[in-house]
């Protein structure tokens, strides 16, 4: 009789766990349906330091998105599920086929059309690294007849300078490490990305320079697919506290990220 009770009493004990822990996860019905499918898809851009980077001999990727995007999925209750994409630029055509329902980018107006954004939680500006051999010093230097700019094909800065610069042109890469490549090689005049990211890469194409200027101010934000309003404002309320919390800035300094600093509290873009 004794064991008897004691069994049923586990399974009372195993049944209000699992009870409560339903409803734990539940309690939000903005991520309901997150909660339903047990995972939290993540685009995850390969190639910056600032989103994520992928160790060449393990596999493993490791990054301030993929930190933030277990932080949510743990307080949502479900596991994280990374989908993988060569560059930042990239991760946005996984929307046609419905690949992730959170990624990490720089906020462009031109992406507005695709996603949702948050208010930004991280934020630095654009310039350029210069091989060793260059004679530019600042942003305005660059945009001249016969001056190349290599970019990651589609990432903010590609889409940034194309819209802003007269007369240099741009040479577009399927991947950052290309940029650097050419960069070292003094194949191009300049390479084109985030500071925080440009510190970051310097070291591997040695005597470059990061130039002292910038050519614009940017944000990072977190993106949702379109038509998903619950998603970006559960993800966005994540966000604030994580800054007030001091989590954004443990991300940065955990990564040794230069150049970058936590966005200011606020609501709206």
């Amino acid at each position: 009789m004794t064991t008897k009770r004691v069994l049923v009493g586990l399974v009372i004990v195993v049944a209000v766990s699992v009870s409560t822990s339903h409803a734990q996860q539940s309690a939000d019905p903005r991520v309901a349906d997150i909660v339903h499918a047990g995972k939290l898809r993540v685009g995850l851009g390969v190639g910056s330091p600032v989103l994520a980077l992928k160790d060449p001999t393990t596999g493993e990727i490791r990054g301030p998105a993929l930190d933030l995007a277990r932080a949510l999925a743990k307080k949502i209750g479900v596991e994280v599920a990374p989908v993988e994409y060569p560059r930042p630029g990239a991760v946005l055509a996984g929307l046609k086929n419905n690949e992730w329902d959170l990624t990490f980018l720089v906020a462009d107006p031109a992406r507005q059309a695709d996603a949702d954004f948050s208010p930004p939680y991280m934020q630095s500006d654009f310039t350029y690294l210069v091989p060793a051999s260059s004679s530019k010093r600042s942003v305005t230097d660059l945009d001249q007849q016969g001056v190349h700019i290599a970019v990651p094909r589609g990432d903010a800065s590609d889409l940034r300078l194309t819209q802003m610069l007269k007369h240099a042109e741009l040479v577009r890469l399927d991947s950052i490490g290309a940029a650097i490549e050419m960069v070292h090689a003094a194949k191009v005049d300049a390479y084109a990305a985030p500071r925080v990211v440009l510190f970051a890469l310097s070291d591997k194409a040695p005597g470059s320079r990061v130039l002292d200027d910038g050519f614009a101010n940017i944000s990072w934000v977190a993106m949702v697919p379109k038509g998903k309003a619950d998603h970006i404002a559960y993800v966005s309320d994540f966000l604030e506290e994580a800054k007030a919390s001091g989590l954004i800035k443990h991300t940065i300094d955990q990564a040794k990220l230069r150049g970058l600093q936590v966005a200011p509290p606020g609501k709206v873009n």
